[in-house]
């Protein structure tokens, strides 16, 4: 509810899709705390989170073929049926931790009952947050690799 308020100043910029990534990374959570809505909540983001994870893996995929790619690597780029089912078996595994989101919260509400947080918001953004970061972990690695490669070949 806060970001109504920050919408509503007149004098603040008004930046577009400011409002919609707001909405999308701070949405109110399920309105009932009964499996079907929780599930419901959780379901209405997957595609999106699937669209967001698999961005971040067509990026890492291509900056470490080109990385693996470069001069004097003999690891060359993989083949692409290799990347493609690496792909699919990473996307898969993703879907299944994402369900561990909806499992958390339902069962915060079984043990906590009325006490619980309304916690899906939060789960939502940090295991997106988690989810890109590893997506993206590979790039680091790859460029690791290419910098000791270059910092061998100057002390050799």
């Amino acid at each position: 509810m806060c970001y109504k308020v920050l919408d509503s100043n007149p004098a603040a910029p008004q930046i577009e899709g400011v409002s919609q990534l707001t909405e999308f990374l701070f949405p109110l959570p399920a309105h009932r705390r009964d499996v079907a809505s929780v599930v419901r909540w959780w379901e209405s983001r997957r595609v999106s989170y699937n669209l967001i994870v698999g961005a971040a893996g067509c990026a890492t995929v291509v900056a470490v073929t080109l990385l693996a790619s470069l001069p004097g690597f003999s690891v060359g780029a993989p083949p692409l049926t290799m990347i493609l089912g690496g792909a699919f078996v990473y996307g898969v595994l993703a879907n299944l931790c994402y369900c561990l989101g909806p499992i958390t919260e339902l069962v915060m509400y079984r043990l906590w009952g009325d006490d619980a947080p309304r916690a899906g918001p939060v789960l939502f953004r940090q295991g997106l947050a988690f989810s890109v970061g590893l997506t993206l972990f590979p790039i680091a690695l790859a460029g690791l690799g290419v910098l000791l490669r270059v910092v061998s070949e100057v002390i050799n």
